[in-house]
């Protein structure tokens, strides 16, 4: 593809150090790096014409549909970039942006040529019916595809399983309905198997649908398509209920989940607030990352407590859970509390140390534990009597369909990754970055996890909503947070003062 500017360097970072974590060289995705002037930098994703060469182009089909024909601009200029971020200093560098997502003014694929297939990874999450709905609605409408295949019961599917062919007619309500028409399953991930399939029944555009891990296996399928030449686009549309994508503003099926999340939230009141010192206690998804925990409380008004995973919390003493719940039942007479699922787990027994096949690691149920926790320590103090209600909806908040807010997204995304999958883009995965969709190298998307940060301003938001202790029980407890969860920026770079050094100090202890 042309470069952006005459004047930036292009460089393939090779030879550059930028870690994906434990992953082998034969895995690591190359890196397209533009660097321009100010501290701009554009990671940009592969194309196709990188390692094949000659490749013919053709005019986009949208220059004659009629959906467009009301469109003042088709389509998006090759200098289009989206910044990563946007709070900046007035004499702060440009930093990184990445490659706008939309149609570009040539393809490399004619319609009749095309056979794409759609794969879905990993656990459920409202709007993975959706996005299939689109891709097939938008190869078809927006560019005259109609070869267009699911792939059944996940990344095994490929060599294992029947095909579902896909038309606009199979596809047209699907969006009304939870989970994926398609069948997921975890793990089945045989790279050679895999691409044997694609090459063998001549597909040459893959949209991949999941979560980091299928994202990391996007990107070992890529590596060995590029490695054997194939003239195959491979897509990735990022997928967790959890949020815990870096990089992208959020992920599909976040804002249904949450939604849902009130419901057994609003449950939960209605008993606590039924019972004299009743206890409302509600087990949401969150693994890793706490954020439906931190949104559906927000959201609600209704929760006491808040317990996700990047906020430890301690039962016993001052400042304590126990201690807390006994306040707030004098206070109040009733209480709820909202924890995620990978919340405590240093608290429970070490017992359980195996994983999925995803290569999760299974949890134990600290809902029901602290349950149990909280029932035996009122019992000996013998001081109230509570009453203890645990709803986990867990399951229930994930095979929802998707709302009509998510339903949106879903079609945009969906729609962004035809586009540049049409236009020769691959090895990327498609998200909006500061409310404008992007195509995203693979790298950016599996080199670590998004979490809440619980020295950032919407934990205060929450804290400040439900008027609980932070559970952090000294000053060098927060020094300590902030140190793991904040690393420096450039906004911060050059910032010294003496709370900085009063903390290296409490630290240096």
């Amino acid at each position: 593809m042309g470069s952006l500017d005459d004047s930036f360097a292009v460089h393939n970072l090779n030879n550059i150090s930028c870690s994906m974590g434990e992953v082998t060289n034969s895995q690591q995705q190359k890196k397209k790096i533009v660097i321009g002037d100010d501290g701009y930098v554009l990671e940009d994703v592969p194309h196709l014409s990188d390692y094949i060469p000659n490749l013919p182009t053709y005019t986009n089909p949208l220059q004659h549909n009629p959906s467009y024909s009301v469109v003042k601009q088709y389509f998006v200029d090759e200098d289009d970039t989206v910044a990563e971020k946007v709070v900046v200093h007035k004499n702060s560098p440009r930093g990184i942006h990445f490659r706008r997502a939309g149609p570009c003014q040539k393809v490399y694929f004619e319609p009749d040529d095309v056979y794409a297939c759609i794969v879905t990874c990993g656990g459920l999450c409202p709007g993975l019916n959706t996005v299939i709905r689109e891709i097939v609605c938008g190869l078809h409408y927006m560019y005259g595809v109609s070869r267009v295949m699911g792939i059944d019961g996940g990344y095994r599917g490929f060599y294992s399983k029947n095909t579902i062919p896909l038309t606009p007619k199979v596809v047209n309500n699907i969006h009304k309905r939870g989970g994926t028409i398609l069948g997921t399953s975890r793990g089945g991930h045989v790279t050679k198997k895999i691409v044997d399939s694609i090459q063998d029944r001549g597909i040459n555009q893959v949209y991949i649908i999941g979560g980091d891990g299928t994202q990391r296996g996007a990107a070992v399928i890529f590596e060995e398509i590029r490695r054997r030449g194939l003239n195959v686009a491979v897509a990735g549309i990022p997928k967790t209920i959890d949020n815990d994508i870096p990089v992208i503003d959020k992920s599909f099926g976040f804002d249904s989940a949450v939604e849902e999340a009130q419901r057994a939230i609003s449950a939960a009141h209605v008993e606590a607030t039924s019972f004299e010192n009743g206890i409302g206690l509600v087990k949401l998804m969150g693994r890793d990352s706490g954020f439906i925990a931190m949104y559906a409380t927000l959201a609600s008004r209704d929760v006491d407590c808040c317990l996700i995973p990047e906020s430890p919390f301690y039962l016993e003493g001052s400042g304590g859970l126990f201690e807390y719940i006994e306040h707030r039942l004098k206070d109040n007479g009733h209480m709820v509390i909202v924890i995620a699922e990978g919340a405590g787990q240093e608290l429970v027994s070490q017992s359980l140390k195996s994983t999925d096949p995803s290569g999760n690691k299974l949890l134990q149920d600290v809902g029901l534990w602290i349950s149990e926790r909280i029932k035996e320590h009122f019992s000996k103090q013998k001081k109230m009597l509570i009453n203890l209600k645990y709803i986990d909806p867990t399951y229930m908040i994930r095979a929802i369909p998707s709302n009509a807010s998510d339903n949106v997204y879903c079609t945009l995304l969906a729609q962004s990754a035809v586009h540049g999958a049409m236009a020769g883009y691959t090895g990327f995965t498609v998200g909006p970055v500061n409310n404008r969709n992007a195509y995203i190298p693979f790298n950016r998307i599996i080199e670590k996890q998004n979490k809440v940060v619980i020295t950032d301003r919407m934990w205060a938001r929450l804290l400040s909503s439900t008027n609980q202790p932070s559970f952090l029980r000294t000053r060098v407890d927060i020094i300590k947070a902030n140190k793991d969860e904040e690393p420096p920026t450039q906004l911060s770079d050059d910032a010294t003062t003496d709370d900085n050094l009063m903390e290296k100090q409490i630290l240096a202890k």
